[in-house]
């Protein structure tokens, strides 16, 4: 049972991305057929994958979009567990905070528009709303999945949370973000969108970004599998959450792709050794801030700039 998880498709799809499927320019939510998916992953001899898929139900072939909603949020509470048992929030805050006073420099009352892409159910928004560690800040999470972006306006409204939630795309929004940030999603993006991920930000409004991803070490993908199968109730959270480790992206492939197609901004991976030792953290960052704002970032980051991969460039 440890080799077939262990042994995922590195390029293959996540559950996830598969039982949903959206037009880019409508938002208009398309129909997913099982017989499809079921080939799919027997093709690429995921057989965790096929037995999962052959679980959901369906209506004439076509995955019933009920019960997938009520599957994917089932899943990202259980993410968001993890989210909580690794003090996630905390760290998002750990890297917000210098950028943050480093953007306003000596106008303490300028107000921050941070944006998540692909903000999920919107747990680090909510924490962040939550603790008020950060002021004067206005927090925008974004999702192409309605279902998600409902239920965190849902819980953003239970716990009276200033933030919101917005189904579309990150980018195209009316107001400009100053900082976006992201937390597992770099490694959906293969080959060239990418690349295009990082373009994106590249924009004249954007003035920083902070994207939180598995680490890929040699550890990772045993190490995934190991806490998913004790933490995780649900097959498809946990297969997602190992495939996510195996799909995972080196630190060097990261600041490549940021360093070329977001050139006005110095960009270093923050976070990947556990106190400094040599031990790998589940979790790294990709900070990008504009070059103007290097030095004073570096100076606000203090002690924690010792804790970066490579120099900051």
């Amino acid at each position: 049972m440890i080799a077939e998880w262990l042994t995922l498709p590195k390029n293959d799809l996540e559950i996830s991305d598969a039982i949903v499927c959206f037009d880019h320019e409508t938002l208009e939510r398309k129909p997913v057929f099982k017989t499809d998916l079921v080939k799919h992953f027997t093709t690429v001899k995921n057989r965790v994958a096929v037995k999962i898929v052959e679980n959901i139900p369906e209506r004439g072939d076509v995955l019933d979009e009920k019960a997938v909603d009520k599957l994917l949020i089932t899943a990202h509470c259980e993410m968001q567990r993890i989210s909580e048992e690794f003090q996630h929030g905390g760290r998002m805050a750990q890297i917000l905070r210098p950028i943050i006073e480093t953007l306003r420099g000596e106008n303490s009352d300028k107000k921050i528009r941070i944006v998540d892409i692909g903000c999920g159910t919107g747990f680090v928004l909510r924490w962040l709303a939550a603790t008020k560690v950060l002021e004067n800040v206005e927090l925008v999470g974004t999702d192409f999945n309605e279902t998600l972006i409902r239920e965190a306006n849902r819980l953003a409204d239970a716990e009276n949370l200033d933030c919101k939630f917005i189904v579309g795309n990150a980018f195209g929004l009316k107001e400009a973000a100053d900082i976006f940030i992201s937390t597992g999603i770099l490694h959906h993006f293969r080959g060239e969108s990418l690349y295009e991920l990082f373009k994106q930000q590249n924009q004249t409004d954007t003035l920083a970004f902070v994207h939180f991803d598995f680490y890929n070490s040699f550890f990772a993908p045993f190490g995934s599998w190991l806490f998913h199968a004790v933490r995780m109730r649900t097959p498809l959270a946990r297969h997602d959450g190992v495939l996510s480790a195996v799909r995972s992206y080196k630190s060097d492939k990261l600041l490549e792709a940021a360093r070329r197609t977001a050139p006005d901004f110095s960009t270093a991976i923050y976070g990947v050794k556990l106190w400094g030792l040599p031990i790998p953290r589940v979790f790294h960052s990709l900070v990008g801030i504009r070059h103007q704002y290097k030095n004073d970032f570096l100076k606000n980051l203090g002690r924690w700039h010792r804790f970066s991969l490579g120099v900051i460039e």
